[in-house]
């Protein structure tokens, strides 16, 4: 059987869905820490890391070794009918680790929509209201009460709705396209005004670094003015951590950089090394509201997830991811410095909040003119020598960066040699 990229590309089309799209026409046959190989034995840095899953690399040996030891012993009795202690530790290590001193708890749920969908039902439980705020683009995912949630219509929502009521969306704070923090907070007050009694509004959720957005961090300024009108109004206030929790940031969870203690947060992703688990983590008078029954999955908190997460939280520890992703972001921030400075009409920005890394690209050096054609392009060229990149943004013009937070100071300089050599074939 022909097992080349083109035939396994034709036989995907013939057999799966569009909406399950593919990014790159490049069929993994294995995977090490920063780099893939396909199944025709071409080498690529990887610059995507499965969207931030893989923050300790592809199949870190810690990891592998946690997971084989697991499935000897069992891979699944649920959590709500036989419960194991792996399940119980990560609870308790993931309430200790929380931003804040209150106590917390958790549950354990398989996706990130699922954390954030639970997410609302706390809240909505422990308030009694309806209500709940998001803000322009933001991703929360791709559930029918995600994608009401989530502030990007194509392709996530457009041609998916009606979606739930009592869901309101706020500008998001944003110095370079000319959004302050003060118009943000107006704009939530004229919600209050016009559309929606604070008494009324359960939660406000929101990604301290808007992730599928475009990669803008939320001012700490700004968040900690959310988290004092949620204690005024009595809402409850929701970090999205799914892209920018466990070191991504340069701290554990991006959150951190505010000093604000959320009510509630999700957390996926980076949370396993790319196994499925997620979880909902808050504090614990308002995790406890829900009744026996009222929260769950049958995969959630899977032995297999959790086994691998608490060797990702080992890693983590060990090997000091927070302090790496500071030292990647640094230097991947330099190398871009210089590509905007060779390239200033065409990367309008750059920015970065440890290893989560973004380029915005421009026409003529405009805000105003989002260039999506060549961050698609750039995307397509990098690919073609060797190095897998991800694109965002409300209007598919930033190229994202979220490359593992164990790879090495010489792939990281390979990776942009690559970039700045596509770059350069574009322009």
């Amino acid at each position: 059987m022909d097992m080349s990229n083109a035939s396994l590309h034709q036989r995907r089309a013939d057999a799966m869905a569009q909406g399950q799209g593919a990014l790159h026409p490049v069929y993994v046959d294995k995977a090490r820490n920063a780099e893939i190989w396909d199944v025709e034995g071409n080498r690529f840095i990887d610059f995507g890391s499965g969207i931030a899953v893989n923050n300790t690399g592809h199949n870190h040996p810690k990891v592998q070794a946690a997971v084989q030891a697991q499935v000897e012993r069992f891979s699944h009795t649920c959590l709500m009918v036989t419960p194991y202690e792996s399940a119980v530790e990560l609870a308790e290590k993931l309430n200790a680790i929380a931003p804040g001193d209150t106590p917390k708890k958790s549950i354990f749920v398989t996706t990130g929509a699922e954390a954030v969908e639970n997410c609302v039902k706390i809240a909505r439980s422990y308030t009694g209201r309806p209500g709940v705020i998001a803000f322009k683009g933001g991703f929360h995912g791709r559930t029918n009460m995600t994608m009401g949630l989530t502030g990007k219509v194509k392709p996530y929502k457009a041609g998916f709705g009606p979606f739930p009521g009592e869901i309101y969306h706020a500008p998001y704070p944003n110095a370079y396209h000319g959004v302050s923090i003060e118009e943000s907070l107006a704009a939530l007050d004229d919600l209050f005004t016009c559309d929606i009694e604070p008494s009324r509004v359960a939660a406000i959720i929101i990604e301290p670094v808007q992730g599928e957005g475009g990669f803008y961090p939320a001012p700490s300024e700004f968040l900690q003015a959310l988290r004092a009108k949620c204690d005024e109004h009595g809402i409850l206030l929701i970090a999205d951590e799914i892209q920018t929790g466990f070191a991504r940031t340069g701290r554990l969870f991006a959150t951190e950089y505010s000093g604000v203690e959320p009510d509630l947060m999700t957390m996926a992703k980076g949370i396993a090394g790319g196994f499925p688990i997620s979880a909902v983590v808050g504090k614990a008078e308002i995790m406890d509201q829900p009744g026996p029954g009222g929260l769950g999955g049958t995969y959630g908190g899977s032995p297999i997830g959790c086994a691998a997460a608490l060797a990702v939280l080992d890693v983590i520890e060990e090997e000091q991811l927070c302090d790496r992703a500071r030292q990647i972001g640094e230097r991947m921030m330099g190398r871009l410095r210089d590509l905007q400075g060779r390239y200033p009409q065409r990367i309008g920005d750059i920015r970065n909040l440890g290893a989560m890394i973004a380029m915005e690209l421009v026409v003529d050096g405009d805000v105003n003119q989002p260039d999506a054609e060549l961050t698609k392009a750039l995307v397509g060229e990098a690919q073609k020598h060797g190095l897998i990149l991800l694109s965002c943004g409300i209007r598919g013009n930033v190229i994202r960066f979220l490359p593992a937070l164990t790879i090495t100071d010489d792939l990281v300089d390979e990776g942009m040699d690559i970039l700045a050599k596509a770059f350069d074939a574009l322009s």
